[in-house]
């Protein structure tokens, strides 16, 4: 029963949540920055150029854009929008907007380096959250800086789960022996677990064979076979 039904006052909102508040008209538009006025590096809006050519609607390289401008600066800093509005003719506002609602894309310093583990249905049934436990805890051991270390909703990798993505390079299956040796592999800008990554040439899954038996899951039964339909 709500605080209004029960005769109580409702709680006071402290913020607006924004949607309720009435748009300024007398605020002015928001605009374009002027190519000529922004300091784009010359490799940056020639990579953004190329990807707008792309598309019928140049709006579609949006993200690849954002992309690779967080790759030059890091993160999808005020200072990078306002390059990529200015190659494409956009308005910073605009490019925030999606910024803000991709994982992937930063809109705050995390690190240029980052590990994504993988925390969805198939990895999760795999035990990722303590894979991902493990890595975090041996990167506050080892003193890994720089680096953001999050659980991600999906990769799409599910078959070689659990994994995480190492600066976009995917890794697994992974087990919470495995930390040690990633972090020290990324303190140390080495290979992560060299001939576990997925563009690796040697690259295999356990269960890869045909006909191979995938392993149990871990801290319990294999799953049980299928009944039978008839």
């Amino acid at each position: 029963m709500s605080a209004a039904a029960a005769g109580g006052a409702l709680p006071e909102r402290k913020q607006p949540i924004g949607w309720d508040e009435a748009v300024d008209l007398e605020k002015a538009p928001a605009e374009i920055p002027e190519l000529s006025e922004v300091d784009v590096p010359a490799e940056l809006r020639e990579r953004i150029e190329a990807l707008m050519k792309r598309y019928p609607d140049p709006r579609s390289a949006t993200l690849p854009a954002l992309d690779a401008a967080q790759q030059v600066h890091g993160w999808c800093s005020p200072e990078a929008l306002a390059q990529v509005a200015a190659v494409m003719r956009v308005t910073p506002a605009y490019l925030e907007s999606v910024a803000s609602f991709y994982d992937m894309l930063k809109t705050e310093p995390l690190g240029r380096r980052y590990v994504f583990v993988c925390t969805s249905v198939a990895c999760h049934l795999r035990n990722a959250k303590a894979v991902h436990d493990a890595i975090v805890d041996e990167a506050r051991e080892q003193g890994l800086e720089g680096v953001d270390i999050r659980e991600f909703e999906c990769l799409g990798a599910c078959d070689m789960a659990p994994m995480a993505s190492v600066d976009g390079r995917y890794v697994g299956p992974l087990d919470t022996s495995d930390a040690q040796e990633l972090v020290s592999a990324v303190k140390e800008d080495r290979v992560v677990l060299p001939g576990r990554g997925l563009p690796d040439p040697d690259f295999k899954l356990p269960w890869g064979e045909r006909g191979a038996e995938p392993p149990a899951l871990p801290d319990g039964p294999p799953t049980p076979p299928h009944p039978d339909p008839a």
